[in-house]
């Protein structure tokens, strides 16, 4: 469920990437103040927070395929290897074919140094994420703040040529996009290497989590997920208002790696906050609905960006730099709509999407068994259970 509720915020963010240079700043030829708002509000409220769940999810679903391995008998290494290969693939291509932006290849990395780590104690691996966290905002902060002092804002103007060209890319041929695409990577993986230490804590947050079966231990525990929500949620707003005004508005540019720096710190309290208000509130077929789209969240998430390049690129309807951030956002929630439809439609005929099916027969080095209709997302007896 909380991956399937994930998908929304990352297709949210990613959405305003793909659609212009200046979507995700409310900026544009196109800008309105609602715009502007929506932009402000996705970058407060989202940009941040959702990767940072599926990352604790990642960490989380590893402990379990670890100990999936050991109930098959099988050894773990080879699986992982092969899953880390098969990630790393579908990234690359992602990449280059769809989304620059692509956290795959991020993941496949990352893996391998969770594997490295896989037997810390859940304390130990939490006081590392702390760590790295704490590491990543002091030099995050430290380098903005030199930013502030020594530099000018950049100007429009300076920010034209750059953006020109990239909207003629993008609006021009299939071959016109795959090169902006290999352009823009070696940039945006190193975007990625910058804030690898904050995903890595994620993971070992969520390792840490399945090593003490939080999630069973406390998923249904009503007043322990209302203290979450209660204790941290306004330290994660105040955080996503601050990243938003030095972001977005009323800052200038300067300001973007000092509210980074507050987001790495207190992106993890607003989604923790997100995750246990679903969880508090979230039951029955909603329930079921959402944990459908999760189980599908490889397939979801490619088909969100081939979705988005066939509207914004020349590989279709090239709307890049034509849409606002408030058209942007509502076309993301009628597509994320189609998805928890299509998702549920899917897995009443079968245990995968095909992105999970791929993935799982390069992880098993053989095809999995077919199955017939999968399981209910949500075991019945929990899902119309009251929280105390």
């Amino acid at each position: 469920m909380l991956r399937g509720f994930a998908l929304l915020g990352i297709l949210l963010v990613n959405a305003q990437m793909m659609a212009g240079p200046y979507v995700s700043l409310g900026g544009g030829p196109t800008v309105s103040g609602a715009d502007r708002a929506v932009a402000w509000a996705v970058t407060a409220l989202v940009s941040g927070k959702f990767y940072l769940l599926f990352s604790f999810l990642f960490g989380y679903s590893f402990v379990l395929q670890r100990r999936s391995a050991r109930r098959a008998g099988a050894a773990f290494a080879p699986r992982h290897l092969r899953r880390v290969l098969g990630l790393f693939g579908l990234g690359l291509l992602h990449a280059v074919l769809l989304y620059p932006g692509d956290i795959l290849m991020t993941y496949a990395a990352l893996a391998l140094v969770l594997f490295g780590l896989r037997d810390l104690a859940p304390r130990t691996a939490l006081r590392l994420a702390a760590g790295l966290v704490l590491t990543l905002s002091v030099l995050l902060l430290g380098y903005g703040l030199l930013t502030v002092a020594a530099t000018e804002p950049v100007t429009p103007a300076e920010y034209a040529p750059y953006a020109a060209r990239t909207v003629a890319a993008y609006r021009g041929s299939v071959s016109s996009v795959l090169d902006v695409h290999l352009r823009e990577l070696p940039a945006v993986l190193r975007a990625d290497l910058t804030y690898a230490p904050d995903m890595l804590a994620a993971f070992l947050a969520g390792l840490a989590a399945a090593r003490t079966r939080l999630v069973e231990r406390r998923g249904r525990d009503g007043r322990w997920l209302r203290a979450v929500v209660v204790r941290w949620l306004p330290v994660g707003l105040a955080g996503g208002v601050v990243t938003a005004c030095c972001a977005n508005w009323p800052l200038d540019s300067r300001w973007f790696l000092v509210g980074h720096a507050v987001d790495v710190l207190t992106a993890p309290a607003l989604t923790a906050s997100y995750a246990c208000a679903l969880l508090l509130l979230v039951r029955g077929r909603a329930a079921e609905v959402l944990a459908a789209a999760g189980r599908m969240a490889l397939t979801n998430y490619l088909t969100q960006s081939l979705v988005l390049a066939v509207v914004f690129t020349g590989y279709g309807l090239a709307l890049y730099d034509r849409t606002g951030a408030a058209a942007v956002t509502a076309g993301c929630l009628v597509l994320y709509v189609l998805q928890l439809a299509c998702s549920r439609a899917l897995l009443s005929r079968g245990r995968y999407g095909p992105a999970e099916l791929l993935l799982r027969t390069v992880t098993l080095a053989r095809r999995p068994a077919p199955s017939g209709c999968a399981s209910p997302a949500v075991p019945r007896r929990y899902a119309r259970r009251p929280v105390p």
